[in-house]
């Protein structure tokens, strides 16, 4: 194989498309170069010394040049037409927004749920809107061959229909800055029985609108694309031992030594750009979040001595 199969409806008609004029490719590459050794043998300087004047064919010229037309018009005409394909969204397809920031992807369900990682049931078609909250990012599935830009102040759409159950890669196509690498999710195709089960039982946590823990909130509000929780270094200081920690920071153009405590944290996510901590670049974005959810937030940065 000269590359994995495709596990969704979408997929396949890429497939088949990239198949056809690949075959069509070998098959007249295959033409040429024996057509191209023929001629070296059979009219090579041994057997026609002298040259002579090969007047041409006006039927072979018209054969050659409709052919290799007709050829590409089949190529553009079956392009198209999975193109087409591919932007019809089907009826009854269940809608997922998509938010892309860097460097992070987030969900939201109709029903308010978010989530980090795209579950969804096999079998059904998925529309997904695409948003971007601040550079241009590209929503990449490899394994269902489709690939649409996420531009910041519009909203596209993709949609595909996974085939498989499985867990398949979501990248960024397009470079959006340091940790760009690291802008990776998982699309989890579940049981339509298990993705309903996880479906409500999300939706009955939503409803009582009990405040997340902050593990939730450090995924869903892309805090994990730049802090890290063990102790290595990202773009952002990490959350381990960071209540407490003294860092050199400029405010007004002034530099300064702060304590990061709780008061700190707080201020830093609601105004990120008052405040610069040294050896940083100054790329934090301003993140809505309640009391309640920055409560929680600071309680598990607290939690990660």
């Amino acid at each position: 194989m000269i590359f994995s199969a495709a596990t969704g409806i979408s997929g396949r008609v890429v497939d088949n498309v990239f198949l056809y004029i690949v075959t069509i490719c070998i098959i007249l590459l295959a033409l040429i170069t024996f057509l191209m050794v023929y001629f070296v043998v059979r009219y090579r300087r041994e057997k026609h010394p002298t040259p002579v004047d090969i007047e041409g064919s006006t039927w072979l010229e018209i054969t050659w040049t409709v052919i290799p037309t007709l050829i590409v018009l089949s190529m553009f005409y079956y392009g198209l037409t999975g193109f087409e394909f591919l932007k019809k969204v089907p009826p009854g397809a269940m809608t997922v927004k998509v938010i892309a920031r860097q460097w992070s992807w987030l969900f939201q369900y109709e029903n308010g749920i978010q989530d980090p990682e795209l579950r969804v049931p096999v079998g059904m078609p998925i529309k997904l809107l695409l948003t971007s909250q601040d550079v241009i990012h590209g929503f990449y599935i490899p394994a269902f061959r489709i690939k649409q830009d996420v531009v910041p102040g519009m909203t596209n759409y993709l949609w595909f229909q996974p085939t498989q159950l499985g867990t398949f890669d979501v990248m960024c196509s397009q470079y959006c800055g340091l940790e760009h690498s690291h802008m990776l999710t998982k699309i989890v195709v579940l049981p339509e029985e298990e993705f309903t089960k996880w479906y409500q039982g999300k939706k009955k946590e939503v409803a009582a609108k009990a405040p997340p823990p902050g593990l939730q909130l450090y995924q869903v509000k892309g805090c994990v694309a730049c802090h890290s929780t063990d102790g290595s270094p990202r773009v952002g200081p990490t959350f381990k031992g960071l209540l407490g920690k003294k860092e050199e920071v400029t405010t007004g153009g002034k530099k300064e030594t702060a304590v990061v405590d709780e008061a700190f944290i707080r201020e830093f996510i609601s105004e990120p750009n008052v405040v610069h901590i040294e050896g940083y670049p100054p790329i934090m974005p301003k993140i809505s979040m309640t009391n309640e959810e920055l409560t929680a937030l600071v309680d598990y940065i607290k939690s990660l001595r």
